[in-house]
């Protein structure tokens, strides 16, 4: 036994047992009863049949979470985990849930594939394949039963997950005639929230050893950065008082793209801006970067004179996000590789850089001179044998003119052709 485990009310389903849920939600709603009389704890549905929902019972569902990173380190125990249901093994204990009038809310991280529709899914299935059809008939059983609907905060990183959630479980409905009166409960009954989440959980500490002072085989581990963004016109903090804890969790009614963004622009930007650059000059992780002075002077460079000022939120939220972005970076304790990061990076530069490059055009009437460079070096890296792209990818850029990369509407969307001149300069001969 790691601790004496409170009794708390079930209020949230929880579908997935992995660390980024326990290192993430589980903690966060730790933190939340901690200063609150919100009393909720999680029943955690393992959503696939091979899990560990065992190790985690035998445990008796406590674990011990380590934060770690340049702030220092902090260990605290999780017992906010009430008990496991595993529909594999009780199918019927998994619809049984629908019965507790307490639990309100549903938190799932099936990862991207997971919220998909799967038209071959039978309702007579015990359990369903995909997650939207296991939650169809828990909700059905919940209709049946005359109680208030769900919650639902997805935390799966796909666009609009909640309405990608919504959208699947209307089409179960719809094939398996489930009924117009079930279908509107769902619809006026249920909150389908769209979320972004964002924090580095690097889980169980496999090759190294973390004295406890116990045995803990569920350890998770993740960096101090945290941020949870929800989107909904509900009441959320009425139920949930985030608030309350001194989180970083904001419920918006309708900034959710202007963080998702952010996040694109300046920390998925800052990686694909330096990438190729680092791999050309020797570089291996993120990290050693932020340790060289003339890396960090790249990147730095890169986010607050070029990418900064062609976002629309308040200046000082996204400084302070992107000092959040640098500090990440230099966690001691996550090596985050740059070959990783390298992987298509075609297509990522098209979506993390380019836009605040033709942006940064369009405010300033000038080129932004640091982005422009790492296009280039994206050029060069490419004539390299260090990508791992599509091989007609690949082949491509190794081969064409400069002129001709840039004027490949296919992989930007646009002709870029009027940067040849600036990107030219930087380009190795």
């Amino acid at each position: 036994m790691i601790c004496d485990k409170k009794i708390r009310t079930e209020r949230v389903i929880q579908f997935g047992e992995g660390g980024f849920l326990r290192g993430f939600v589980d903690w966060i709603l730790q933190k939340v009863n901690a200063v609150s009389d919100f009393d909720g704890s999680v029943v955690v549905v393992q959503p696939i049949e091979k899990g560990m929902c065992d190790l985690l019972n035998k445990n008796d569902c406590c674990y011990t979470h380590i934060i770690r990173g340049v702030e220092g380190v902090e260990k605290s125990i999780i017992d906010v985990i009430s008990r496991t249901v595993k529909p594999y093994d009780d199918y019927e204990a998994y619809l049984n849930l629908a019965t507790q009038p307490e639990l309100r809310f549903v938190v799932s991280n099936t990862t991207e594939s997971g919220i998909v529709f799967n038209g071959e899914d039978k309702m007579e299935d015990a359990p369903n394949v995909t997650f939207p059809a296991k939650v169809t008939l828990l909700l059905k059983r919940r209709y049946e039963l005359g109680l208030p609907g769900f919650i639902f905060l997805p935390c799966e990183l796909i666009d609009r997950n909640g309405d990608v959630l919504k959208k699947c479980i209307l089409e179960y409905i719809k094939i398996w005639n489930l009924g117009d009166d079930f279908k509107s409960w769902v619809e006026n009954e249920n909150v389908f929230t769209c979320t972004l989440v964002d924090r580095i959980n690097t889980g169980y500490p496999k090759d190294e050893k973390i004295d406890l002072g116990y045995d803990d085989p569920m350890v998770n581990t993740s960096e101090y950065f945290h941020l949870w963004v929800i989107e909904t016109d509900y009441d959320l903090e009425k139920e949930i008082p985030f608030s309350k804890a001194n989180l970083n969790v904001i419920v918006t009614k309708d900034k959710l793209e202007m963080y998702r963004t952010r996040k694109v622009r300046i920390l998925n930007g800052a990686h694909t801006s330096l990438v190729p650059y680092a791999l050309l000059s020797g570089f291996d992780t993120v990290k050693s970067c932020m340790d060289d002075e003339k890396m960090s002077a790249h990147l730095k460079k890169c986010v607050f004179e070029e990418i900064i000022p062609t976002l629309d939120l308040p200046k000082d939220e996204l400084i302070a996000y992107a000092n959040d972005v640098l500090t990440r970076f230099s966690n001691p304790y996550i090596k985050h590789y740059l070959s990783s990061i390298a992987l298509n990076s075609v297509s990522k530069f098209k979506v993390r850089v380019l836009p605040s490059i033709l942006e940064y055009i369009k405010r300033f009437n000038k080129m932004p001179e640091t982005l422009i460079f790492s296009f280039a070096k994206l050029i060069d890296f490419y004539r390299t044998d260090m990508v791992n792209d599509a091989k007609d990818v690949e082949e491509f850029m190794k081969t064409a003119t400069v002129k001709e990369i840039l004027e490949k509407e296919e992989y930007w969307g646009e002709n870029l052709g009027f940067l040849l001149p600036e990107v030219e300069k930087y380009v190795n001969k």
